[in-house]
C-alpha cells in the first residue's frame, strides 16, 4: 500500500483513545496494586512514578515518533531506518504474535464469569452439593468457593502440566467467542478499531468510578485506603522496589510489541504526537493508581470481614471454654479478654492455645495477591459479600473483558500492519488478512482451553517475553540514538512538529533510558541464573492448595528460549 494512500485516524483524539485502550489493561488492575502491597504502599509511587519520567514517556514518544514518520509498521519502519534492523521489527511481531496465542485466554475466563454471574445465586457463593447429596463437596470444603469455582469449574485443572486432560469444552467456546469478537472489532482495520476504541478506553473508567463509590461504603474499606497510603519508605532501599517500578511502567505502556509504532502510522504527518506521548503515559499511570484505590478499598473489606469472623470464632470459642454470659465478650473486647483470662486461669487458657487463632488486621492487608488470583479470586470472594452481587459482579467481569479487548486490539494490529506494508499482501482485504491471523492465533491457541491449559498459560506469561521485549527496545533506543543518529531524529521530529524535542529528552534517549533497560536486561538474567529450575504453582485436588512444581517446565521454557533466539 503506497503511503499516501495509507489510512488514517479520523482525528487525533481517536488515536489517543486507541493508545489508551492498548495501553491501559489488565496489568493496571491486577499488577499495580499487587506491587504497591508488596513495595510498601504509597512510598512505591516514588519509584513509579520517577521510572515514568526517565524511562516510559521518552521511550513512548520515542516509538510514535518513529511510527508517524515512517508510516510504516514495525518490520518497515525499522527497514526504512537500516535494511539491517528490519529484524528487529520481525521480533516485534513474532513477540506479538506470541502474546495474542494466550492473552485471550483471560477474556474467554471474563466471558465465563460473566455469563455465569446471571444467576439468582452467584455460583462461587457457597460450596455445590456433593453427589450423595450429604454435604458440599470435600474439595470446595477444604478450600473455598471462589478458589473451587476457578481451579475446578472454570479451569478443571489438572494435577500437573504433563497431565493434559483434553480441551474444557466450556472454555474452547469462551475463547473461539473471544475470537470471534476481537475479530469484529478489527474487520475493517483502523476504520473499525477507531470507533470501538471509544467504548474499550472509556466502559473501564465508568465501572472503575461506580466501584470506587460502592467500595468507599463497605465496611472497613478506609482500613484498604489507609494501608496504601501509609508510606513503608524502607522499601525504597530495596532494589527489587526500583526493579519493579521501572518494569511494571516498561510492560504497562506496551513498548516494543510494535503496537505503537503501527497505531502512529495511520496518523496524519503532522500530528502532534509530543503531548499525546505525555498524556497516554499520565493517563496511564494514573489509572494504575485509580484502579489501586479501589482494589486497596476492597481489600480493607475484605480483610475487615475476614478479621471480624476470626474474632468472632474466638468469641464463641471463649464463651463456650470459660462458661462465659453471652454478652461478656464482645468483638471489640476479645483481646481484653484474652488477657484478663490469662491473669485469672492461665493454664486453661493454655489448653485453648492451639485452637486459638491469630487474628491480625495487619497481616490480613498485607498478603499480597497478583495476577489471575486477585482478578477472579479476591475480588469474586469480595463480590459476593456485596449486596446486589450479581450487579457488581456483572460490571466487574464486563469491565475486565474491556479492558483485555482493548490490549487485544493493539496486539493484533502490530501483527497484520507490517504485514499489509508487504506489496505482495497489500492486495489482500484487510477482512481476509485480519480473519486469517485470528483463526490461526485461534487453533494455536486452543491448548491453553485444555485442562493444563493455565499451567501453559503461567509459563508463557511469566516466562515467555520478558528478555525478548527488553532486548527490542534497547536496540530501538540505541539505533535511533547511535546509527540513525540523535540529530537526524531531530530533523524529522521538527519536520512532523515545526520544533525540535528539548535537552530533556535527547539525555533519556542517550543515556538514562538505554541505562535503565541494561541494567533491567542484566537483572533478569542473573535473577534467573541464581533462581535455578523454573516452577510453577500447581492446584493439588487432595490437599487443595498450591503447590510448587518443576517437572517438565524447563523443557517448556527452553523451548520458548530456542524459538525466541530462532526468530
Amino acid at each position: 500500500m503506497a503511503k499516501d494512500a495509507r489510512e488514517n485516524w479520523e482525528s487525533p483524539m481517536q488515536f489517543v483513545m486507541a493508545c489508551v485502550s492498548y495501553a491501559v489493561g489488565l496489568g493496571n488492575v491486577w499488577r499495580f496494586p499487587y506491587l504497591c502491597q508488596m513495595h510498601g504502599g504509597g512510598g512505591f509511587l516514588i519509584p513509579y512514578l520517577l521510572m515514568l519520567l526517565l524511562e516510559g514517556v521518552p521511550l513512548f514518544y520515542l516509538e510514535l515518533a518513529i511510527g508517524q514518520k515512517m508510516r510504516l509498521g514495525s518490520i518497515g519502519a525499522w527497514t526504512a531506518i537500516s535494511p539491517y534492523l528490519g529484524g528487529l521489527g520481525l521480533a516485534s511481531v513474532v513477540t506479538s504474535m506470541y502474546l495474542c496465542l494466550y492473552y485471550n485466554i483471560i477474556n474467554a475466563w471474563s466471558f465465563w464469569y460473566l455469563f455465569h454471574s446471571f444467576q439468582s445465586v452467584l455460583p462461587w457463593a457457597a460450596c455445590p452439593v456433593n453427589s450423595n447429596r450429604t454435604g458440599p463437596i470435600e474439595e470446595c470444603e477444604k478450600a473455598t468457593p471462589t478458589q473451587y469455582f476457578f481451579y475446578r469449574e472454570t479451569l478443571n485443572v489438572s494435577p500437573s502440566i504433563e497431565k493434559n486432560g483434553g480441551i474444557h469444552t466450556g472454555q474452547a467456546l469462551c475463547f473461539l467467542l473471544a475470537w470471534v469478537i476481537t475479530y469484529l472489532f478489527i474487520i475493517r482495520g483502523v476504520k473499525s478499531t477507531g470507533k470501538v476504541v471509544y467504548f474499550t478506553a472509556t466502559f473501564p473508567y465508568v465501572v472503575l468510578l461506580i466501584y470506587l463509590i460502592r467500595g468507599m461504603t463497605l465496611h472497613g474499606a478506609l482500613n484498604g485506603v489507609k494501608y496504601m497510603f501509609t508510606p513503608k519508605m524502607e522499601e525504597l532501599a530495596n532494589p527489587t522496589t526500583w526493579i519493579n517500578a521501572a518494569t511494571q511502567i516498561f510492560f504497562s505502556l506496551g513498548l516494543g510489541f510494535g503496537s505503537l509504532i503501527a497505531f502512529a502510522s495511520y496518523n496524519q504527518y503532522h500530528n502532534n504526537f509530543e503531548w499525546q506521548a505525555i498524556i497516554v503515559s499520565l493517563i496511564n499511570s494514573g489509572t494504575s493508581i485509580f484502579a489501586s484505590i479501589v482494589t486497596f478499598a476492597i481489600y480493607g473489606f475484605k480483610a475487615t470481614i475476614n478479621y471480624e469472623n476470626c474474632l468472632e470464632r474466638t468469641r464463641i470459642l471463649l464463651l463456650n471454654s470459660f462458661n462465659l454470659a453471652e454478652d461478656s465478650i464482645i468483638i471489640n473486647n476479645v483481646f481484653e479478654m484474652i488477657e484478663k483470662l490469662n491473669t485469672t486461669f492461665p493454664e486453661q487458657l493454655a489448653e485453648l492455645s492451639n485452637k486459638l487463632e491469630d487474628c491480625n488486621l495487619e497481616n490480613e492487608l498485607s498478603t499480597a495477591v497478583e495476577g489471575t488470583g486477585l482478578a477472579f479470586i479476591v475480588y469474586s470472594e469480595a463480590i459476593k459479600n456485596m449486596p446486589l452481587s450479581q450487579l457488581w459482579s456483572v460490571l466487574y467481569f464486563f469491565m475486565l473483558l474491556m479492558l483485555g479487548m482493548g490490549s487485544m486490539l493493539g496486539n493484533i494490529t502490530a501483527i497484520t500492519t507490517p504485514l499489509q506494508d508487504f506489496k505482495f499482501l497489500s492486495r489482500i482485504s484487510n477482512e481476509a488478512l485480519n480473519g486469517f491471523v485470528c483463526i490461526l492465533c485461534l487453533l494455536l491457541g486452543l491448548g491453553f482451553t485444555t485442562r493444563s491449559g493455565n499451567y501453559w498459560f503461567t509459563m508463557f506469561n511469566d516466562y515467555g517475553a520478558t528478555f525478548s521485549l527488553l532486548l527490542i527496545v534497547l536496540i530501538e533506543v540505541i539505533t535511533v540514538s547511535y546509527i540513525y543518529g540523535i540529530k537526524r531524529f531531530e530533523k524529522d521530529i521538527e519536520d512532523m512538529l515545526g520544533h525540535r524535542p528539548n535537552w530533556f529528552w535527547k539525555i533519556m534517549w542517550g543515556g538514562i533510558s538505554p541505562l535503565l533497560l541494561i541494567t533491567l536486561f542484566l537483572f533478569y538474567v542473573i535473577n534467573y541464573i541464581q533462581g535455578g529450575t523454573p516452577t510453577y504453582q500447581a492446584w493439588n485436588k487432595d490437599l487443595v492448595s498450591l503447590y510448587f512444581y518443576s517437572s517438565c517446565l524447563r523443557w517448556g521454557f527452553s523451548f520458548c528460549c530456542l524459538y525466541y533466539s530462532a526468530s
